[in-house]
């Protein structure tokens, strides 16, 4: 039966190769069920960088969250992510778990418009 999660994507370097990559990606996790618009935003922490272009993906799934968070972060490490730049520097990719089963399990979804919007235009709260 699974579970259905709303996926974050974030990216300020190479971000029209590396949100599709990532996408095609989260499809060996399971089924993409609707894909949000791709939104610019100005960075958050580090400005003197790149824009990010941001979006979500909701997904069924059969994996508990974390595995789920763990299948991300490889997904990541395959995209060329460099964990070692500072929190909010520039990222090839950046995937987070925004809703896990129907519960909003990102904080970052309160504090940041942008992610409201991407979620709302793929997932209905109940």
């Amino acid at each position: 039966m699974g579970v259905q999660v709303v996926i974050g994507l974030g990216s300020n370097i190479k971000a029209d190769v590396n949100i599709p990559k990532a996408i095609s990606e989260l499809k060996a996790l399971g089924e993409v069920l609707k894909e949000s618009e791709v939104l610019e935003t100005k960075p958050i922490g580090i400005t003197n960088q790149n824009d990010f272009s941001n979006s979500v993906v909701l997904m069924q799934v059969e994996l508990l969250e974390s595995n789920l968070k763990q299948a991300l972060k490889r997904i990541e490490d395959k995209l060329g992510r460099d964990r070692s730049r500072p929190k909010f520097g520039p990222r090839e990719i950046d995937l987070d778990i925004i809703v896990y089963d129907g519960v909003i399990v990102d904080d970052d979804y309160y504090s940041r418009d942008f992610l409201q919007k991407l979620v709302a235009q793929v997932w209905a709260k109940k």
